[in-house]
């Protein structure tokens, strides 16, 4: 797959990126039910075949940046040093936001009335949040020696990702004066981390 050139100091477009792009702006001009994988395609300048090499499915280009971040949040966890389990995942999870491009907000949640989104897409992003949330409560309970699916794991998944997800949506919903992605993610899970540290 194609990796970002560097131009003038900042990274290009990848060909995933633009993808996402053309069908972000498709979604707004006609609605995600009316635009099809190959007006995509289209706009993005490529061919069918290079959309299915980068995406699955049409739903895919919205979760570009989630689909990033959740394949990104097993190393992050294993890469910390922190002894506390709940610290390595406030952590990990602000790495992720800090490496987050601040000019690549999520369009589906930004302007979802707009483009029209249903079910599919409700659907799409269930399936990513489960995954983020398995990976954390595995983490957790390999810390722990319990089961990933007992309580105190799913609980500091649960709350840790909660808190990020919430983080996430205000700094959507702020608009062209938002500040850094990481300083919303930090403020909403330090209390979090601290009441689930003293457990």
């Amino acid at each position: 797959m194609d990796e970002p050139v560097r131009r003038g100091g900042r990274p290009r477009r990848s060909s995933a990126e633009v993808l996402a792009d053309a069908a972000a702006e498709l979604f707004l001009e006609q609605g995600y039910g009316r635009t099809t994988v190959d007006q995509i395609a289209a706009r993005a300048g490529v061919s069918r075949a290079t959309f299915f090499n980068y995406f699955t499915a049409k739903s895919d280009v919205l979760w570009l940046d989630l689909d990033a971040a959740v394949a990104s949040l097993p190393a992050l966890l294993e890469q910390s040093a922190e002894t506390s389990g709940v610290r390595a995942v406030e952590e990990a999870l602000l790495a992720a936001a800090r490496a987050h491009d601040p000019d690549r907000v999520p369009w589906a949640i930004a302007q979802a009335e707009v483009m029209g989104i249903g079910p599919e897409l409700v659907a799409s992003v269930a399936t990513r949040v489960m995954a983020q949330h398995a990976a954390v409560a595995a983490f957790v309970a390999s810390r722990t020696g319990e089961r990933p699916t007992a309580l105190w794991p799913q609980t500091v998944s649960g709350a840790m990702l909660g808190a990020a997800a919430a983080a996430f949506g205000v700094w959507v919903a702020d608009g062209v004066g938002r500040r850094p992605l990481v300083e919303y993610v930090g403020a909403a899970l330090t209390p979090v981390a601290s009441g689930l540290d003293a457990h």
